[in-house]
């Protein structure tokens, strides 16, 4: 197995703000003008539109201060393949071999954008070295708001398949970025070449980098409690 890099990962623990309205395509790069940090007074739930198709986010706490509204795609079909669709329309123009995402809850809708892209293999990376892998690549990454290290790992076979090619990064919600930058770890460390970072929403204006910009379809505001 392949000896395994140390990296910080933390994607809820940074203060918010952005721009855009959900359901908007945007493209976020830093310095967009913030409205996307809202007093929290006791909201149960956030409503968005992508494409559309609307839905009613429960908004839950992740810590003392902050809550989110919480995007979860898993077991929602027309969800999926709303927000795929719309997706393939953005990066069907571009010139990649692979998508290429964390799991779980973005793998269905890996999945589905691959589909629609005409692709036949997407790849996952996974959360630990399960038995069944070859020659396993492996980053470790810290996070803040989770005790101890994590991993991040690709089988071998997958890590032969991205060497050299081009990928695009795939997820279903961006906060402060450090899942992207835990995956760009792990494809570097396997030869790939990143041409673009994609997700369906950003979470308020955590993801401030204008050398990555990231291709969303809208953004999702944090709700931060008032101090005295």
């Amino acid at each position: 197995m392949t000896e395994p890099m140390l990296y910080d990962l933390d994607e809820t623990a940074a203060t918010p703000s952005a721009s855009g309205r959900p359901g908007q395509p945007s493209e976020t790069h830093p310095g967009d003008t913030s409205h996307w940090r809202l007093p929290y007074s006791g909201q149960t739930h956030y409503d968005v539109e992508i494409s559309g198709l609307r839905r009613r986010l429960p908004v839950v706490r992740v810590n003392q201060n902050l809550w989110i509204a919480s995007f979860v795609m898993l077991g929602d079909v027309q969800l999926v393949n709303v927000v795929a669709g719309a997706l393939a329309a953005r990066l069907a123009g571009l010139d990649f071999a692979y998508l290429v995402g964390p799991e779980a809850k973005v793998v269905p809708l890996l999945q589905a954008t691959a589909t629609l892209l005409g692709h036949r293999r997407y790849v996952v990376c996974r959360k630990s070295v399960k038995s069944y892998m070859q020659d396993p690549v492996v980053v470790e990454v810290q996070s803040i708001t989770t005790a101890g290290k994590q991993r991040l790992v690709l089988d071998g076979p997958d890590a032969q398949l991205v060497r050299d090619q081009k990928v695009i990064i795939l997820d279903d919600v961006v906060s402060t970025g450090g899942s992207l930058t835990a995956v760009e770890a792990l494809l570097a460390k396997a030869g790939a070449r990143i041409v673009a970072r994609a997700a369906a929403l950003q979470e308020g204006d955590f993801y401030q980098d204008s050398d990555r910009p990231l291709i969303t379809l809208g953004r999702l505001p944090v709700f931060v409690k008032s101090t005295p």
